[in-house]
Order: C-alpha cells, then sequence, then structure tokens
C-alpha cells in the first residue's frame, strides 16, 4: 500500500478558492488519481473546521447482527426471537393484523 501523501490543508484548500485547475493542482501536489484529491480536500475542508467531522456509523463497539427469520413452530405459532421484539420494541400483548402483500405477508401492528 502506497505511503500517505501529506498535504498542507491551507495550502490546498487556498488553491481551490483561487480556482486553480484540477489537473494543475494534481501535478503541484502529487496526487495521482482526483479522487485522492477529493478525499484531500475534505479531510483539508475537516481540518479547517469548514465542514464538520464525519461521524462513524457504529456506536459503542462492534454490533451484533439481529436474526430476522421468524418460524413456525409445531403447533402453528410464529417464533419472533428475543433479539428482534427488543429492537421493534415489542410488548408482551402486542396485537398484530397479518395482510398479504406482492412480497409475501407483512404485520401490522395494531
Amino acid at each position: 500500500m502506497p505511503k500517505k501523501l501529506q498535504v498542507d490543508a491551507k495550502k490546498l484548500l487556498k488553491m481551490v478558492k483561487d480556482g486553480v485547475p484540477q489537473k494543475e493542482i494534481m501535478s503541484r501536489l502529487g496526487f495521482k488519481t482526483s479522487t485522492q484529491l477529493k478525499t484531500a480536500i475534505t479531510n483539508a475542508a475537516m481540518a479547517e473546521k469548514i465542514l464538520p467531522p464525519l461521524v462513524g456509523g457504529r456506536k459503542g463497539g462492534k454490533q451484533v447482527a439481529i436474526k430476522k427469520n421468524v418460524k413456525v413452530n409445531s403447533r402453528g405459532s410464529l417464533i419472533i426471537p428475543k433479539q428482534l421484539i427488543d429492537a421493534y420494541g415489542l410488548k408482551v400483548g402486542d396485537s398484530f393484523e397479518v395482510r398479504r402483500s406482492k412480497a409475501g405477508m407483512s404485520l401490522k401492528k395494531v
């Protein structure tokens, strides 16, 4: 993997603000692709607090995938995994309307 290119954020943003063409910025600062340039511009704008920093999607570490498969037991009851019940905020005694749809069927809380 190539070494990360170190670029002066203020210099890069000034070149963009002054309207220097993309090809010229790339050749002056050593970028090989326009994607590298665009990433550097975004990072520079975040470093200079022109743009807010990006927030990661995961909170609290690694997320566990919730099983979304529902089964029918031998008595004909639907078995919904506890993780799915907690994720949707369902409670004991909740009622649902079962509807047929083009995709199969859906449950609507009533």
